[in-house]
């Protein structure tokens, strides 16, 4: 299933960058975001604070701390842009919410299994989740009104 996924997200990375019709939409000009700013300190951060010190878990660490923040290049565009299109908003609002049930999950697998404290994905994702309560709030409230979806500056 891990194949699958990684698959599929390359071909949506590809396609994204080398289709005509959605290279067309990208701006260069608004994705002025440095990733590096995400990716070292993710990766400082599971050096210091791993599950277990061994390769596979600092690198699993490391991937759960990413995963975190990814979501950070998406939300600074969306942010300059200002104005989103119903596919890009619906699509980060999944996003979103599907995280958010994870903690659901989290909370419900905690008190039916072996109460086991899990902290580094717990932790990181709430922290994912309050990333997206800015840009939940403007989607419920444009949602609510029928308007087009706005982010302000």
């Amino acid at each position: 299933m891990k194949l699958v996924f990684i698959g599929t997200s390359i071909a949506i990375v590809w396609y994204m960058r080398y289709h005509k019709v959605v290279k067309q939409t990208y701006n260069q000009d608004e994705d002025t975001f440095k990733h590096y700013f995400l990716i070292l300190p993710s990766f400082v951060l599971a050096l210091l604070i791993p599950h277990a010190f061994n390769s596979v878990e600092i690198l699993w660490t490391f991937s759960i701390y990413l995963e975190a923040v990814a979501i950070l290049p998406q939300l600074v565009l969306l942010q300059r842009s200002r104005n989103i299109d119903n596919l890009t908003g619906n699509y980060v609002f999944l996003l979103g919410a599907y995280r958010a049930l994870y903690i659901l999950n989290w909370a419900y697998r905690f008190y039916v299994e072996d109460h086991k404290v899990r902290w580094i994905p717990w932790l990181s994702g709430l922290a994912q989740t309050a990333l997206y309560a800015d840009f939940f709030y403007y989607y419920i409230k444009s949602w609510k009104n029928r308007e087009l979806l706005k982010l302000p500056a």
